[in-house]
């Protein structure tokens, strides 16, 4: 089973991802943890990734596509996985889908978490985020054992500066204008499913289990 999730920055789907990880047995991939995962390895692709990234530049797409392809190859995607926060852009989607023709393969869906904006700015103020490892929290929906402090990690939880209201307008509109596209494109491959992110998170868990167990 092999699932993109889309969805604007903070709708959601992150969490979403990890329950159908954690449902299925299969691998939850973000482009962050991979990014973080070569560069602490120092590999070849994270190698070309920090050339990129020390210079203040976007790391070309073949280059993302490539590590991601990198981690998909690895055995625990066997039986399939979850990308969250790749593709990005309409170029980024059409070299995943080259890149699993060479191997005859193809993602199955593509689970868009729909939510209005407003409603995005007024969550998100309630999410935290580890800096250390990265594992992400909200006070009200997904709250640390201790408070302030990363489960996983022990290190304090933040909000971080991309989360606030001001850079979340910001956030969204770079999604509508480059990210959006990517309903369009998945809708025509026929693998699109739109879920309601307004629902409280155990039912749209549940409507994607629908989706999936169809």
């Amino acid at each position: 089973m092999k699932i993109i999730m889309l969805g604007a920055p903070g709708a959601g789907k992150g969490t979403q991802a990890n329950m159908i990880a954690d449902k299925y047995g299969i691998p939850h991939i973000s482009t962050g943890d991979i990014f973080r995962s070569n560069l602490q390895a120092g590999t070849g692709l994270g190698m070309k990734a920090k050339s990129y990234m020390e210079q203040g530049l976007l790391v070309p797409d073949d280059l993302t596509c490539d590590l991601v392809m990198d981690r998909i190859d690895q055995g625990d995607c066997a039986k399939g996985f979850i990308l969250d926060g790749f593709p990005r852009t309409i170029p980024q989607a059409e070299c995943l889908t080259q890149a699993l023709a060479k191997t005859r393969e193809s993602m199955d869906y593509a689970i868009n978490i729909d939510l209005a904006d407003e409603i995005i700015i007024e969550r998100i103020s309630g999410r935290r985020a580890c800096l250390n490892c990265g594992a992400t929290y909200h006070i009200v929906n997904i709250p640390p054992k201790v408070e302030g402090m990363c489960d996983h990690c022990g290190c304090p939880i933040v909000l971080r500066d991309d989360d606030k209201p001001e850079t979340m307008r910001k956030r969204l509109d770079v999604y509508h204008e480059q990210t959006q596209p990517l309903v369009d494109y998945y809708e025509k491959q026929g693998i699109l499913r739109n879920v309601d992110g307004s629902l409280p998170m155990m039912e749209i868990f549940s409507e994607i289990m629908k989706v999936l167990e169809s």
